[in-house]
């Protein structure tokens, strides 16, 4: 009997399906969105309008969209893995003809009730493509040229898309995502060696380029990295928002200036204070235990992925669980270091916390596959 036939059989149905989620899971991701909620409270002043209503009626949706994939097989997910990509491409092209811009890139389709931002379906699409590519491909082919060539090209295809937009920051996600997905599959080590020196050579040709006619980015990618070198240097201009954030983050001390009393949200002096730096919100009203709470969170939800995936005798599931985990990963670890000072403003959000419509939909939609995964693996 094949796999395939044995979780037709042994699949799970009706209530029972309910019963086999990963339930603490599930209270994690709720507990989280919580914490995001009462913040964008917080930053709207004491008002659940402009954006902490409109968070909370998304996660509802969110949710009834996790519970609706998680009651779906996997071995659905992975029979259409590459149209999902395909999808998502269809949708990143379309970007280019009717997008909406908005802080002078063009990333969002307007559906009326909402601005879709393809780019972050992308990053489960992609998940989700490679995780059923070396699902196929069998082990003793995995490290071969050939077959080491054809994801890469699955991976660099929506980031040269992303790149047009221009979305930086998108871009190099998808690309560590994508490597991460490589090196859980048991790529070659030396693949990776190579890949590294090449980063190297491009960062230093990045630097080379600059004020040529062969420039490789944009003049605003450039002083988002000298303000990331030195923020002093331009505390007034490009060094503010970097200034600002580590002023609110210094301020919150141990215990934090309590709810609703931080003065850099409050007297507007924190820039996008309800989406890339909420994070520094919650620092400077919640102090450090606020913000080590949120990161032990957000760990608890890396280990119970990682657990699940370990448990999973399904390499797809195993693989797509890992991956969604290393994407969630991605998100909050780029978007904390940002504001910290740590790496460049790259304009990516805190999961479940920024506000935001696609991310949020998007990612929760990543762990309803999770979900199913963990609901319909072999007992």
């Amino acid at each position: 009997m094949s796999y395939l036939e044995y979780t037709v059989q042994h699949t799970p149905t009706g209530l029972r399906k309910i019963l086999f989620m990963n339930w603490p899971l599930a209270i994690l991701l709720i507990a989280v969105a919580s914490i995001g909620f009462l913040m964008l409270y917080s930053v709207a002043g004491g008002s659940f309008t402009p954006w902490a209503e409109p968070q909370m009626k998304r996660f509802g949706l969110g949710l009834a969209l996790m519970t609706i994939v998680a009651m779906v097989p996997i071995w659905f997910w992975r029979n259409m893995a590459v149209v999902a990509y395909l999808v998502a491409l269809v949708l990143l092209v379309l970007v280019e003809f009717i997008g909406s811009v908005g802080m002078g890139a063009q990333r969002w389709i307007d559906l009326g009730f909402m601005r879709l931002q393809p780019s972050e379906l992308s990053k489960i699409t992609l998940v989700m493509l490679l995780a059923a590519y070396y699902d196929w491909l069998p082990m003793s082919k995995i490290s071969r040229p050939i077959w080491v060539l054809l994801p890469v090209a699955i991976i660099l295809v929506p980031v040269a898309m992303v790149l047009r937009q221009p979305d930086l920051g998108t871009s190099i996600l998808l690309i560590t995502a994508g490597g991460i997905m490589m090196f859980l599959a048991g790529v070659h080590w030396a693949y990776f060696a190579a890949v590294i020196a090449a980063g190297i050579a491009l960062i230093t040709a990045v630097f080379q380029s600059r004020g040529t006619d062969w420039q490789m980015l944009a003049d605003y990618q450039y002083r988002r990295i000298d303000t990331f070198l030195d923020p002093a240097s331009d505390p007034l201009g490009a060094g503010y928002h970097i200034t600002q954030s580590k002023i609110a983050l210094g301020s919150g001390g141990w215990t934090g200036r309590g709810f609703m009393q931080g003065t850099q949200s409050r007297l507007n002096f924190l820039p996008e204070k309800h989406t890339d730096f909420i994070f520094t919100t919650l620092a400077e009203e919640f102090g450090f235990i606020g913000a080590f709470s949120l990161l032990g969170l957000y760990i608890l939800i890396l280990v119970f992925c990682i657990a699940s995936a370990m448990a999973n005798k399904d390499r797809f599931s195993s693989l797509l669980t890992l991956g969604i985990a290393a994407t969630f990963f991605l998100f909050f670890a780029v978007n904390m270091s940002m504001v910290m000072g740590l790496a460049p403003v790259v304009g990516v959000p805190l999961p479940l916390v920024s506000y935001g419509g696609s991310a949020m939909l998007v990612l929760l939609i990543g762990f309803g596959l999770v979900q199913s995964a963990h609901v319909h693996r072999p007992r």
